[in-house]
């Protein structure tokens, strides 16, 4: 992957428990004195109205908002969530405790309220919208690749595969690195007669539930014997615990083949596969081709979504939104006033940071969408947000 990509060491963190240091304050402008007219009166009216300092888009401290907060879940965005927190902290001084810990963790957490927000990249079934016991909130925050991620040694570049070879190399009927399927796309490329060893994810997952939701739509029999969701029972296989450690086994693993988000292939020096999309193209993951994959989509109500296989000729076909996650109504007024701020800011200001971690920013019409939820938070039965 080139251009941003290649920036990526100068800002990487370490992923894990995120914990942000407190920020500066910024001063509120005094309002003067003006005319008596009414153009006046409204332009001074306006300029205060903008000036809220709880309002957004956000520029600094709001005195009313709790300054601490506490997220749980994917690891996929982990990277540019890291970088977020950081940001957000010098800017408000409100400090973002956030736990990668999986999608799986994440949805449990939120259920149990036992953090602020949670955080997946496979949306909540409606099943755990029912668990929730109360009307939840998805916010997109960034889109990124999950990529088929391998160590074979001898091999270099990128080797390409069909969705129907990832299913059989992970459904256990593709065992060997020279099969005549994995050969027939991979022209000039030596592959060794080595056995193939499969690693997945052996927690609760997002980038499970990506990555078997587009098994399951190219491949009848991937969806009948394994199916999808944030946690399946493989035929076979070793697991790893977070994007972390499935790469950290691969990387150890010679001839092993597992799938992460694409930075953490990057991060750990690892080949990663180029996909035949629906239309028959093979395409490298960029963040072109991953944004490629939202273009036309139809939202839901609740932007659940998924964009695996895309219909798109350009669009790399195991791409996807991740969200964070949070109740319409959050009794606490300071934490409710938190969440909304700062999701406002992640959504607006924070996509800034995507492009050179990796990730895709959010489309605009996403964007305007997460408004709306974000802007039907409610504390007490008011909304936490004043109006624009």
């Amino acid at each position: 992957m080139s251009g941003p990509i290649g920036r990526l060491g100068a800002v990487l963190c370490a992923v894990g428990i995120v914990a942000a240091a407190c920020g500066g304050a910024t001063s509120t402008p005094a309002a003067t004195s003006g005319a008596s007219s009414a153009p006046a009166a409204t332009s001074v009216a306006t300029s205060l109205a903008s000036a809220d300092p709880c309002g957004v888009p956000v520029k600094g401290k709001c005195p009313a908002e709790a300054t601490s907060l506490t997220g749980a879940g994917a690891t996929f965005p982990a990277v540019i969530y890291t970088k977020w927190v950081d940001e957000y902290s010098k800017l408000t001084g409100v400090r973002v405790n956030y736990q990668s810990i999986g999608s799986g963790g994440g949805i449990k957490s939120i259920i149990d309220k036992t953090v602020e927000f949670g955080a997946t990249d496979g949306p909540m079934s409606d099943q755990q919208l029912v668990d929730a016991k109360a009307p939840m909130l998805h916010i997109p925050m960034v889109m990124g690749a999950v990529v088929a991620t391998y160590n074979v040694p001898g091999v270099t570049g990128n080797l390409r595969f069909t969705g129907d070879v990832l299913a059989g190399i992970f459904l256990g009927t593709i065992k060997r690195w020279n099969d005549p399927k994995i050969v027939a796309t991979n022209a000039g490329v030596t592959l060794p007669d080595r056995p193939i060893t499969t690693v997945q994810r052996s927690d609760g997952s997002g980038t499970n539930y990506v990555w078997t939701d587009y098994l399951s739509k190219v491949s009848p029999e991937f969806k009948a014997k394994v199916g999808f969701g944030n946690s399946v029972n493989w035929p076979g296989g070793v697991g790893g615990k977070g994007n972390e450690g499935v790469a950290g086994t691969v990387k150890q693993t010679p001839y092993a083949i597992g799938y992460v988000e694409l930075i953490y292939a990057i991060q750990n020096k690892l080949g990663y596969g180029i996909v035949q999309n629906a239309k028959g193209r093979f395409v490298e993951p960029t963040l072109d081709s991953v944004s490629k994959a939202a273009e036309g989509i139809t939202l839901a109500p609740d932007l659940r979504v998924s964009i695996t296989n895309s219909d798109n000729p350009d669009a790399y076909p195991i791409s996807t939104f991740t969200w964070t996650l949070t109740y319409v109504e959050v009794p606490t007024k300071n934490k409710a006033l938190a969440i909304a701020r700062y999701f406002w800011w992640s959504t607006h200001e924070g996509q800034a940071f995507a492009k050179d971690l990796g990730f895709a920013p959010l489309p605009k019409d996403v964007v305007t969408r997460a408004e709306e939820k974000i802007r039907s938070m409610t504390s007490g039965g008011q909304p936490v947000l004043p109006k624009s």
